[in-house]
Order: structure tokens, then C-alpha cells, then sequence
């Protein structure tokens, strides 16, 4: 090749240019055995097998196709996993239900500044049930969407009721005096002018 001096990898058996090798001051030509590609190919794998021996050597329980969650400590199946790319086995850390708890317990105090026992305990006050309906569970955090200020805990449908409607308390008046069968019908006083009842 043009007297461009070639060594050969005895991982890929190519035969390479100097400069396609990593230098190595322990061996007698001064490069290192494999061309950097499969070098750092040969320093991945082996970095997966050592990880993959240290968690075996820590969980010596788990069995093929099963992994210990780092949230709950129980040991489940792989499907039980969210992926992962970025992790050497290709699953996440904490298991999907623990992913999910984490998850609510970060929407709450993102968005409402309050923890999950901070919910149960205003949700026990209400002695545990929607203060609108009275039969479904308090575990909706009903808000404001104003001020940001948090009124109680309600079940999913009427916590939805309640944004559907805007929030506006003339909205859910008019909305119980039509489920009581006296609807308010504004009154047409002039034209485009409506006036609602009193």
C-alpha cells in the first residue's frame, strides 16, 4: 500500500494503518493489539459482563429474565419494566409501579405543592368521600385554576364537573336549577340585549 506500514487486528482481521491503533507503551511495536473499533467494542463488552457479574453477585435470587427494583426491592419479570436504553440491561431502575407512584408523588408537589400524605390526611378530614356527590372516594386535588389554591379532594367527575364548567359558580347554580327543572332562560329584552332572571 504505497510504503504505508499495516498491522493486522486479530479481533476484525483487517489490515490497518498505524494510525487506526490505539498506543500502548507495553508492547514492542508501541500500539495496542486490537484497531481502536475493536477496542472500544472489546471495552464495552467487557464493561456489560463485569456490571452484569456484579448484579448477579449482589442478587444472587434473581432468576433469568427476572430483575430486583431498586423502589419496592421485589423481584419481577422483565415485562414488568419500562426499557431503557441508556442502562447496560436495557430496563429502567424501578419497576413500572414504582414509576408510576414516584410519578404521582411528583405531580402533586409540582403542581400543588403538597405530598401524598398531605392528600390522604385532607381526604380522611372529609371522611373519605367526594364533598359533592358523597359516594365515589376523595382522591382528586381540586384546585383553583385562578389563584393556584387547593379547596379539597374530590372524585374524578365531579372534579372534571366543576373545570368543565369553568370553574364559575353562576355556571353550577344555573346547572342545579336545570337539574331541579327551573332553568333560568334569559329573557329577550331588546335586540342582542338578554335579561337573566333574578
Amino acid at each position: 500500500m504505497n510504503g504505508v506500514e499495516l498491522k493486522r487486528c486479530p479481533r476484525c482481521e483487517e489490515r490497518l494503518p498505524r494510525e487506526a491503533f490505539g498506543r500502548h507503551q507495553g508492547r514492542d511495536d508501541g500500539l495496542q493489539d486490537y484497531c481502536k473499533p475493536c477496542a472500544r467494542d472489546y471495552a464495552k463488552r467487557w464493561d456489560q459482563r463485569k456490571r452484569r457479574e456484579r448484579r448477579e453477585l449482589k442478587n444472587p435470587a434473581v432468576p433469568s429474565g427476572f430483575k430486583r427494583c431498586r423502589g419496592c426491592g421485589e423481584v419481577k419479570p422483565h415485562s414488568e419494566w419500562h426499557r431503557n436504553v441508556t442502562a447496560s440491561d436495557g430496563l429502567s431502575t424501578r419497576c413500572k409501579a414504582c414509576k408510576a407512584k414516584q410519578g404521582r408523588a411528583d405531580h402533586l408537589k409540582r403542581n400543588y405543592g403538597m405530598t401524598e400524605a398531605e392528600r390522604d390526611e385532607m381526604g380522611a378530614s372529609q371522611m373519605g368521600l367526594c364533598v359533592i356527590c358523597l359516594k365515589a372516594p376523595a382522591v382528586h386535588v381540586d384546585h383553583c385554576h385562578n389563584t393556584g389554591r387547593v379547596r379539597g379532594v374530590l372524585c374524578f367527575n365531579c372534579n372534571s364537573a366543576i373545570g368543565k364548567l369553568g370553574d364559575d359558580p353562576d355556571a353550577v347554580r344555573r346547572a342545579a336549577a336545570y337539574l331541579e327543572g327551573t332553568p333560568w332562560k334569559p329573557t329577550l329584552v331588546a335586540p342582542g340585549v338578554y335579561r337573566l332572571p333574578s
